[in-house]
């Protein structure tokens, strides 16, 4: 969890010539399917059982495991980018996971959020890491099969919690991390924008109009949530907020936070982030909105 601040027909010859054209579209739609809600709840479900997923434990090392199964269906190239993240409790081995579905402009959108969990007694993160893990997952199954203007990658970001306090140094190993290294070898000027999703699955969505995000890009999405009726859960109250996009504007890169803070504040961080705390209809909002962010985002140059 990020750092808060108070201040997101009718012709035989020409049938039989168009026929297999036909029979591809009907292919590629059939792999094609929107965004299902119930299933990156049930992604989450299952992320969330594996119990507190910290950096060190075994359960983390099981949902890595986990997620590049679940991506392994979908026809991506899967990218593992693996570090090791100096930290107060020392030098911890980290990865971050990366989905790449190849489009042809030479241009690039990625979407991003942590699937680790605050290293917390009894602590599952059901929206603080699962609920962004879910939705990833569930954005590979809806990318699959679909012909791409520009590369999209999906970025599972580890090292998004801090060790001990927030700080500079004590937080967004992962985002930090991919950031230098997308910039060292050019990755970085590819990017047409970074859209970071984090606890986004609660009850009762409102998400912060944080102010740190690239206007341009922070508007689009908001207008995208005007368009499809979900004005309610996108206000426009400035807010600022310090998270895994926070790397990428620093690297000159357009990126927002999509992020939910106040709807669950009362559980941030404790024993009660549990899976009774989200909903479906959470899931369906973002994930709508995001997927028609990233048509809007094609069109772009």
């Amino acid at each position: 969890m990020p750092r808060f601040f108070a201040t997101h027909f009718f012709a035989p010859r020409s049938f039989a010539i168009s026929l297999p054209i036909f029979m591809l579209t009907l292919s590629v739609a059939a792999q094609a399917r929107s965004f299902s809600a119930a299933e990156a709840f049930a992604f989450t479900r299952e992320a969330v059982a594996l119990g507190p997923r910290a950096d060190g434990t075994a359960a983390i090392v099981k949902l890595r495991a986990m997620i590049k199964r679940q991506l392994a269906m979908r026809g991506c190239e899967i990218i593992s980018d693996r570090f090791t993240a100096q930290t107060p409790d020392g030098p911890i081995p980290m990865e971050n996971i990366i989905a790449k579905f190849p489009g042809k402009s030479g241009r690039a959108i990625a979407i991003s959020g942590h699937y680790d969990t605050k290293n917390l007694p009894n602590f599952v993160g059901a929206n603080d890491g699962g609920s962004s893990t879910g939705m990833l997952l569930e954005f590979a199954a809806a990318l699959e099969g679909q012909p791409r203007v520009d590369d999209v990658y999906l970025v599972f970001f580890d090292g998004e919690e801090a060790r001990h306090e927030w700080t500079d140094t004590d937080s967004v190993y992962g985002s930090r991390h991919l950031a230098e290294k997308w910039t060292q070898d050019g990755t970085i000027r590819r990017l047409k924008a970074l859209i970071n999703v984090d606890m986004t699955g609660d009850k009762n969505l409102r998400l912060i109009y944080d102010q740190s995000s690239t206007p341009s890009l922070r508007n689009l999405v908001w207008d995208v949530a005007d368009s499809l009726g979900y004005s309610a859960q996108f206000p426009r109250q400035p807010t600022t907020m310090e998270d895994d996009h926070i790397p990428f504007l620093k690297a000159g890169v357009r990126a927002v936070d999509l992020i939910d803070f106040d709807s669950q504040s009362t559980f941030w961080h404790t024993p009660r982030d549990t899976m009774d705390k989200l909903d479906p209809r959470s899931f369906e909002i973002i994930g709508t909105v995001v997927m028609k962010t990233i048509g809007e985002l094609e069109q772009q140059k």
